[in-house]
């Protein structure tokens, strides 16, 4: 990609920059010996075009919108639209929470994103005697399609896009939401959104599953045939890395158990007999965003061209939508400062 007598010319000169940087640092040291990312990894204090002589420019970067996708799955990326905006809410009945989301919809909300309790993640009523103390509190709680359609009054689904935190019952609750959508008028092939629906993480991260693993990928599987055919604009699963970086992972830990999951799913459905280009399109992903801004950055690149070379090469994808990896993401929580009470000291 670089002249090699240009190359050479740096080098020369990074020689020479390494040789006045340790006189100066006799001086001067630096604030500490060796400086490291957010996950660990080792900085060097300089990098320039030599650390880079051997990529392949179009291969393993490419241009943005065209695959392998580094640079973003968009020619102008947020040139021509931003990216969806959402508040992630949802808290006590589904009467209160129906009220916030007339509300951030009032103040300009481009969609909804719906956070379910404890129980309803994994399948109790909230009568139930193993619900006691957690009905309503990290989430709304949804016993019922009535308590659906309290949460949903008076918003239009077919203009509202949403996505809903749910994994274990996502195939109960995707059905309670299209039926509520049909209850307004609203035919499924108008609905829009996304549904977590990403049993794996569940069992290596968080813990909200109901069944054992085979059962579990069956549901996903029949949900990726289900929507391909009935709620087209519909985005299947949300395959999750987030999680798995709040329970400690590094970055590239990250992508890596990420991308497994996102495997493992792609080959249920092939297994199951579906067509690989009838589903992909629709798979969505969701990562986390630490303070590391440069690592962070590097670790959306390499995910974006890590799942289009696994869906072209590996699973023989055609449609570039196949290939093409769409991902939402939030603020770590474990970046977060923790509460700080003041506190009143008496000597």
């Amino acid at each position: 990609m670089f002249d090699k007598g240009k190359l050479a010319d740096v080098k020369a000169a990074v020689d020479k920059f390494d040789e006045k940087t340790s006189e100066a640092l006799k001086k001067r040291p630096e604030r500490q010996e060796t400086f490291y990312t957010g996950s660990g990894d080792e900085i060097d204090r300089l990098y320039g075009p030599n650390d880079v002589e051997n990529m392949d420019y179009m291969n393993d970067l490419g241009l943005p919108g065209q695959f392998p996708y580094t640079r973003g799955v968009q020619p102008t990326m947020y040139r021509g639209r931003l990216w969806t905006m959402r508040m992630y809410a949802g808290f006590a009945t589904a009467e209160e929470s129906n009220k916030r989301y007339k509300y951030l919809v009032e103040q300009g909300s481009m969609g909804l994103s719906v956070a379910m309790d404890l129980p309803t993640q994994i399948g109790y009523d909230s009568d139930h005697p193993l619900a006691e103390g957690e009905v309503g509190k990290v989430g709304v709680a949804i016993d019922s399609l009535a308590d659906m359609e309290i949460l949903f009054d008076g918003l239009p689904l077919d203009k509202v896009s949403t996505s809903m935190t749910i994994n274990a019952p996502a195939a109960v609750l995707l059905a309670m939401y299209i039926a509520v959508a049909e209850k307004q008028g609203v035919s499924a092939d108008k609905l829009r959104g996304t549904i977590q629906n990403d049993i794996l993480k569940e069992y290596i991260a968080r813990g909200t599953y109901i069944f054992p693993t085979e059962p579990s990928m069956r549901l996903i599987t029949n949900i990726f045939e289900y929507c391909s055919k009935e709620v087209p604009l519909w985005n299947t699963i949300s395959i999750s890395g987030y999680h798995i970086r709040e329970a400690g992972s590094t970055a590239a830990q990250e992508i890596g158990f990420t991308l497994a999951d996102g495997i493992a799913y792609v080959q249920a459905a092939i297994d199951a007999g579906l067509d690989v280009d009838s589903f992909a399109p629709r798979l969505s992903f969701f990562f986390n965003a630490h303070n590391d801004l440069l690592e962070e950055v590097a670790k959306y690149r390499a995910a974006r061209r890590l799942w289009a070379r696994i869906m072209k090469d590996r699973f023989g994808a055609k449609n570039p939508k196949s290939m093409a990896l769409k991902f939402h993401t939030q603020t770590g929580g474990s970046t977060l400062t923790a509460q700080q009470p003041e506190t009143t000291l008496y000597v």
